[in-house]
């Protein structure tokens, strides 16, 4: 009887891997191929240090870059949103384990997916200490990949950024973002299908297959040196849900986020979507960041140092809202 798991593939493939793993960190204290990984905390400079646990997947864009042979830009696309909702808290980012599942195995593929996460992980100054590589057939078809991560931050008790410290006059700062990120790819797959002929659109040039695919931008290292500063009062990451479903969960109970949507510097293929789509401006709002991919909540008085600072990494940054008296609710003005 034929074994639909080929075991000698997937261990060649995990000996390849070994040196997409390699790393000078002195931290990691074992290699591929243990049963888990060590990792030695260094809590010089750490008064009360908190673990910041987070578990991130891509989505369906998994799909359109399996389909379009991008899957370098999807594995951007996980480390960059994981990293994202660990660093809103103030941490930095340790250590990531990723998860790829297929339904056959696919050596190169395979390889090009750790030797990318673990590339996207250095940028961030963390590291992929590990993972798993799981092979399911009759589960998953031949050709899908399901990616996952997981990553570990830490943050001293005193330099949590969780909202807590937001008052009545503080203003909200939209950081832009780099496309649709994560969200709203099963509205775009079925606008695909639907209307084929937006394959040809161009938006600034670029072809749409490239601007959709766009990776997710990963806004550490531009407000990194902004947390011992002590000049943020909150920061919300803008995904599935929107500004009003993302920035809401960082409200104390009785204030309320008021966003001058015409402040919004809307991304051309975010317009080309509603159009073609003739979605709903509602929909539009619920589904994508609409060119806001993180919220920093700060005093006034920050407000011009900290979107000079960000905008010294080549961000887009601008004020698009303050914060009033309310229940802990987005208002859209």
């Amino acid at each position: 009887m034929k074994y639909d798991v080929n075991i000698s593939l997937a261990n060649q493939t995990k000996k390849e891997m070994v040196d997409y793993l390699e790393t000078d960190n002195k931290q990691v204290l074992n290699k591929l191929g243990a049963f888990a990984s060590l990792y030695e905390l260094d809590l010089k400079g750490y008064k009360n240090p908190v673990l910041v646990l987070k578990t991130e997947e891509p989505g369906s864009k998994q799909l359109l870059a399996v389909q379009y042979n991008k899957i370098e830009g999807v594995c951007y696309d996980m480390i960059n949103h994981l990293i994202n909702d660990c660093i809103v808290m103030g941490s930095t980012p340790l250590t990531v384990q990723d998860a790829i599942i297929c339904g056959k195995l696919d050596k190169d593929i395979v390889k090009r997916i750790v030797k990318t996460v673990a590339e996207a992980c250095r940028k961030q100054g963390c590291v992929l200490t590990g993972g798993e590589t799981s092979e399911q057939p009759k589960v998953l078809n031949e050709g899908t990949y399901v990616l996952t991560a997981s990553v570990v931050g830490i943050v001293d008790k005193d330099n949590i950024i969780d909202g807590s410290k937001i008052k009545c006059g503080d203003v909200v700062i939209g950081v832009a973002s780099s496309g649709l990120h994560t969200n709203g790819y099963t509205l775009v797959r079925k606008l695909m299908q639907e209307n084929p002929e937006i394959l040809n659109e161009k938006i600034d040039g670029k072809n749409f297959i490239d601007v959709i695919l766009e990776p997710h931008r990963c806004y550490y290292q531009a407000v990194k040196d902004l947390f011992t500063k002590k000049i943020i009062s909150g920061m919300a990451h803008i995904t599935g849900g929107g500004i009003c479903e993302n920035l809401n969960r960082i409200l104390p109970d009785n204030l309320n986020a008021e966003i001058n949507f015409k402040n919004y510097k809307i991304l051309p293929i975010f317009n080309l979507i509603q159009n073609v789509g003739k979605v709903s401006d509602a929909e539009m709002l619920r589904t994508y960041n609409m060119g806001v991919g993180l919220t920093i909540v700060a005093d006034k008085k920050f407000s011009s140092q900290i979107i000079n600072h960000i905008k010294s990494f080549n961000m887009d940054c601008y004020i698009i809202g303050e914060i009033k008296k309310g229940n802990k609710q987005v208002v859209l003005k």
